[in-house]
């Protein structure tokens, strides 16, 4: 029997199937190299365990509505005591399908650009410079789910997009006619928003992101996308969104919406303090202690759709930004409203806020800020201290509570009702030299509160 030389005919094919072995590896996109990636938890970044956010609309802000010009407002927005901005989208708008003269923020165009009506790349690179001069943060919003009708994605590969039973592409709600739907089905759809998302960090230094519909975007993308952002530095993320498990590898914290809808209906007489203690002993079974939740009063989608803070909230208006403050979450200002904005801002035009008006949130908000940031009881996440209920004589109509962080603690007595109310203090509480926040006035147990009244020890 002839011997086959075994080496002569093996070794070149053991070569070959090594070649094409390592070729298939390297043609892997990005998205499958990733999933085998064990995420880990979120942590949040230490800078933000004691920090408010404000939500700030360019366009509204100032005349102008560019960068140059909210500039100017940095050192006020230091004073008042809010040290994360969250900029509203700052790419180009789409024209295709526009609403209105100006169009949405969130009908992308670009990207990878910025709204000239805006600025220049360098005028924004000044302002992140400027922000974090004053040992500030900044997060961009972005908007993953969709994109406009004229981005050139929608050109160049129209099969990342959702389409009807006809191949049509199509909006990812009805309504939204100004967008087309992505489609998270295609890997390459995917790491070109995360190659996107990354370019913002790298070459423009930001912190983060506020992500727009993140509910309606697959988690798996999320997971990914902090993963990699986080490998270029550590990152705050935002989730427009209530899902609990994008909490645990994505996002630091997403909407307390559930809250913010009770709290208006307590100020319009439709909900009760009953309520409110069930909504609130529901978050601590579907959230961990350690997420964080963004506590509001308003922002751009309620106060342009639903109303001011005013038209919801009336009389009970600095009640509830009270207790935004001081329950357990991160409370967000949007633009204006630390000056009594009391209109609906245009959403789709340009609508200048009024700075000038003789406004008490301002300093409301500069006291309960300062309080937040320095006082850990109050400090957001596991960072702070749990709440616990006090009981009173009129729990029908007072929410009062305790968060205690160590030796730190903030007591919040509120009467969330139209009446006047005279009441005491059930629970024992050890005073600690305790002062009221706005009067300077010593802690006791007896207490006689307006309609919507408040007081807040420390």
């Amino acid at each position: 029997m002839k011997k086959i030389n075994f080496t002569k005919w093996t070794m070149p094919l053991i070569m070959l199937l090594l070649t094409f072995v390592v070729i298939q590896a390297c043609n892997q996109s990005s998205s499958e190299q990733v999933s085998d990636v064990e995420y880990k938890k979120v942590e949040h970044v230490d800078w933000s365990k004691n920090l408010s956010i404000y939500e700030v609309n360019i366009r509204q802000y100032t005349p102008e509505g560019t960068f140059n010009a909210f500039a100017e407002h940095l050192p006020r927005l230091k004073e008042l005591g809010t040290d994360i901005l969250w900029i509203m989208p700052i790419h180009p708008i789409g024209e295709k399908n526009r609403k209105g003269n100006m169009g949405s923020y969130y009908a992308v165009k670009d990207y990878y650009g910025i709204n000239p009506e805006f600025g220049t790349e360098e005028d924004l690179r000044d302002l992140i410079e400027k922000i974090h001069g004053l040992d500030m943060y900044v997060i961009i919003d972005w908007v993953a789910n969709h994109s406009a009708w004229d981005n050139q994605t929608i050109y160049d590969h129209p099969e990342w997009y959702k389409t009807d039973d006809d191949g049509n592409i199509i909006p990812p709600v009805a309504d939204w006619s100004d967008v087309a739907g992505y489609n998270y089905d295609i890997p390459e759809m995917r790491d070109y928003m995360v190659e996107a998302l990354k370019y913002w960090v790298e070459e423009f230094d930001i912190d983060g992101y506020r992500c727009d519909v993140a509910g309606m975007v697959p988690v798996d993308f999320w997971n990914r996308a902090r993963y990699e952002l986080d490998q270029i530095k550590p990152v705050f993320m935002l989730a427009e969104a209530h899902e609990s498990e994008l909490h645990e590898f994505a996002f630091d914290m997403t909407y307390a919406w559930s809250d913010h809808f009770i709290w208006n209906e307590i100020a319009q007489g439709k909900k009760t303090i009953v309520d409110l203690v069930e909504q609130f002993e529901k978050v601590k079974t579907e959230y961990k202690s350690s997420d964080y939740r963004m506590n509001f009063v308003s922002n751009h989608d309620e106060n342009s759709w639903k109303g001011s803070v005013f038209e919801r909230l009336g009389d009970a208006a600095q009640a509830f930004v009270v207790l935004s403050a001081t329950v357990p979450g991160m409370p967000l200002v949007y633009s204006g409203q630390e000056a009594c904005l009391d209109k609906r801002l245009a959403f789709f035009e340009k609508d200048t806020i009024n700075w000038d008006k003789d406004c008490s949130m301002d300093d409301l908000y500069k006291s309960l800020l300062k309080l937040k940031k320095e006082n850990p009881a109050l400090w957001n996440g596991d960072f702070g201290g749990p709440m616990e209920r006090i009981a009173t004589t009129a729990d029908d109509k007072i929410f009062a509570f305790s968060r205690i962080k160590d030796d730190h603690k903030v007591i919040t007595i509120l009467n969330l009702s139209p009446e006047e109310v005279e009441f005491e203090l059930t629970t024992q509480i050890e005073a600690l030299n305790l002062t009221e926040l706005f009067t300077g006035e010593d802690f006791t147990n007896n207490y006689n509160l307006s309609s919507w009244g408040y007081k807040v020890f420390k």
